[in-house]
């Protein structure tokens, strides 16, 4: 059992890891995706999908290395299952399929242009990524392994440098409206009051 859970667990970080590499090669070239007249998802998709075996292969020899295990760790771990897909279900009630896929970077003429500001987006501007990094943290405390951890710090680092460039991106795109909305919500750390 534990084993198979490790495995799921490595598997899912792997997953969650690349996710803000997939946006870095969206976000700067915005309006190159946009221009294009095939759909760009022929190329962004499998282009993920190498990043996932990527991301396997290299961390395939360490995916056994456990820091330490405890029964307790779980307790924590499914908190943060439960603020993760909280945080997920927040964000779906204002962003569209489309805009949680990324239809409107990188598809000309997408309808849907439009900054949200409401509900969970009031008190953080990027909750999706915050319930990303929940996620991999409740793996990585629950199974205590090393690679998941890796991969979660890995996801970290990568994600600031991606959230700065969607932050530019969307300044482009709605400006004024989203300098006061960036000067007022803060990006990953969620506002409690």
């Amino acid at each position: 059992m534990t084993e198979s859970l490790n495995l799921v667990a490595w598997l899912a970080c792997i997953v969650y890891s690349t996710i803000p590499l997939y946006w870095l090669a969206i976000h700067p070239r915005a309006k190159y995706w946009r221009s294009r007249r095939r759909s760009p998802y022929r190329v962004l998709l499998p282009l993920w999908i190498a990043m996932w075996i990527a991301a396997g292969l290299i961390t395939a020899p360490w995916r056994h290395l456990v820091l330490y295990s405890s029964l307790w760790a779980w307790v924590p771990a499914i908190f943060l299952f439960g603020v993760g897909f909280w945080l997920y279900s927040q964000s779906g009630q204002h962003f569209s399929v489309q805009q949680l896929s990324g239809i409107p970077e990188v598809m000309a003429g997408a309808r849907e242009q439009r900054l949200i500001t409401a509900g969970i987006h009031n008190r953080v501007r990027h909750p999706v990524y915050l319930a990303h990094f929940c996620e991999m943290l409740a793996w990585s405390l629950g199974t205590g392994l090393a690679v998941c951890y890796a991969l979660t710090a890995f996801a970290l680092l990568s994600g600031a440098v991606m959230t700065n460039l969607e932050d530019k991106e969307l300044e482009q795109r709605f400006g004024e409206d989203f300098r006061q909305y960036k000067s007022s919500v803060p990006a990953i750390v969620p506002r409690l009051h």
